[in-house]
């Protein structure tokens, strides 16, 4: 079920997720995965696509062999789906930004593209969308932390910090998102406050259509496999264009998420 959480607490007051949500990120993953193997069968009534190109990207220090499972799925409900094709995710190091700039533009030759995001995946969606909002359809996060305010707010930040050294010339947080335009395309940010790499404050911001936050309860490194974030998934790429409306569980499978 859709959550409106409030996202205006200040920076300093949005901690890290908890050691113990971080330290069982391995096993409740592993859960995740086994969660996915169960519920194929409940899958293929997903809605189907209109065969439109979506684009995923990996989490940080991960590649496409990470969404390999998510893009699928997405495939076999018939969309045009493509990995990021850039090796691992180190972060917004030249060739990452000048890359994604490229690939976003062949692939909106043929129309506007969807772009689902995993983790720093997420946050490279946004600011392409932001970017280039005539090319993008729509945004669909997963765990992605486009509301941090300081690096402190993930488990990560060790990882982030000693890759710096290749990121482009002022990489660093976005601007705080009080601060920038509203979102020019839909977007539908799924989180989960069971998550232990990402505060799950950061992954969120004020709902207004065509704006969204859903909850979800998956692991972080389970996000491309978790069950009810595939279905999420599925029925917004299923949204006929221009036509937005929140998400909403089937009654069959609302008790799958998280209470409001």
């Amino acid at each position: 079920m859709s959550e409106q959480p409030c996202t205006r607490a200040e920076p300093d007051a949005v901690p890290p997720p908890g050691l113990l949500w971080y330290l069982t990120e391995p096993t409740r993953a592993v859960v995740d995965i086994g969660q996915y193997t169960a519920a194929r069968r409940l899958l293929r009534a997903a809605p189907s696509g209109d065969g439109h190109t979506v684009l995923v990207l990996p989490g940080l220090g991960t590649t496409d062999s990470a969404t390999a499972v998510l893009r699928g799925f997405l495939a076999g409900l018939g969309y045009d789906v493509h990995g990021w094709g850039l090796g691992r995710n180190i972060g917004p190091s030249v060739r990452v930004v000048e890359g994604l700039r490229l690939l976003l533009l062949s692939l909106a030759r043929e129309g506007k593209v969807s772009l689902v995001g995993w983790s720093l995946g997420g946050v490279f969606a946004r600011e392409l969308a932001r970017q280039y909002p005539d090319l993008v359809r729509q945004v669909i996060t997963l765990g992605s932390p486009y509301a941090m305010r300081d690096l402190r707010q993930t488990r990560v930040n060790p990882v982030y910090q000693l890759l710096a050294r290749f990121y482009v010339a002022g990489a660093g947080l976005p601007p705080p998102e009080h601060t920038r335009p509203p979102f020019p395309v839909a977007a539908t940010s799924v989180y989960s406050r069971s998550d232990g790499i990402v505060a799950w404050r950061t992954c969120v911001e004020e709902p207004a259509p065509p704006r969204e936050n859903v909850a979800v309860a998956s692991s972080h490194l389970g996000y491309g496999y978790n069950a009810t974030v595939l279905w999420v998934i599925a029925d917004r790429l299923a949204q006929r264009h221009g036509r937005w409306r929140p998400f909403a569980p089937p009654p069959g499978m609302a008790r799958m998420f998280p209470a409001a």
